[in-house]
């Protein structure tokens, strides 16, 4: 996967206003609010279970992408179990799904993601270019957060009775190509 933001020898790594610029006002906002949640909770990178926490929290079409009103209830559910002490033992950890090298030559991809946030993230700008869409929206981030088997948000759903495997499906056939 290339990232829209590629890192070139020799200049400054993309920051988050790189990322923000093709977002929606939405799904800024929903940045914005994971930035919040993780510096809440102590830490120093956005995960995507951060990520995932406010896209859901903010987000009624992401929202009307799951199976039922009560698995959202307990995707919430679970969600703020971790905030509140479940993710304790996420703290201070770097999530790594594996999908981007956690630092480069030059330091990290962007300050305050984690590679696996900044992967969702770089998946979900490459899902709205398909469609012919400069920037991003929820549901863009919600595909791109189901389908990375091994991210925390994966494991928040799975643990909250979603069958990612279906919603990433459903959303990758909902995805008009360009």
């Amino acid at each position: 996967m290339q990232s829209p933001t590629p890192q070139v020898p020799g200049q400054p790594a993309p920051n988050n206003s790189d990322i923000d610029a093709r977002l929606t006002v939405e799904l800024a906002s929903v940045v914005s609010g994971a930035r919040r949640r993780a510096h809440r909770d102590g830490d120093q990178q956005i995960d995507t279970a951060h990520l995932l926490h406010s896209l859901v929290e903010s987000d009624p079409e992401v929202r009307e992408a799951f199976d039922s009103g009560p698995q959202v209830a307990r995707v919430l559910g679970y969600l703020v179990q971790r905030s509140i002490g479940y993710g304790l033992r996420w703290q201070g950890t770097v999530e790594d799904s594996g999908a981007v090298p956690v630092v480069t030559e030059q330091g990290p991809a962007v300050a305050g993601w984690s590679p696996a946030a900044l992967t969702a993230m770089d998946g979900a700008l490459e899902r709205a270019a398909r469609r012919g869409d400069p920037q991003a929206g929820g549901l863009d981030l919600l595909a791109a957060l189901a389908a990375d088997r091994a991210c925390r948000a994966v494991e928040v759903l799975e643990r909250a009775g979603v069958d990612t495997r279906s919603l990433a499906w459903r959303l990758a056939c909902a995805c008009p190509q360009a």
